[in-house]
């Protein structure tokens, strides 16, 4: 392997932990954001974490590629 690639390499890895802290980093501040579900209504609460864990699944996805 010549210096070119090897560089690529290390910068690819680099922007890849980046953007996946930038991810987890917009998740978490989603997730405070929202605030916690109120117990009245024990059908929404279980639809928001549904939500919730579509979207970790989704997040999840989008870093593979």
């Amino acid at each position: 392997m010549d210096f070119g690639r090897i560089m690529q390499m290390i910068i690819n890895q680099l922007l890849r932990r980046a953007v996946n802290g930038g991810v987890d980093a917009a998740m978490r501040q989603m997730s405070k954001r929202s605030g916690p579900v109120a117990d009245a209504d024990p059908q929404q609460a279980q639809a928001a974490k549904q939500a919730s864990r579509r979207a970790r699944q989704a997040a999840k996805l989008t870093r593979k590629f």
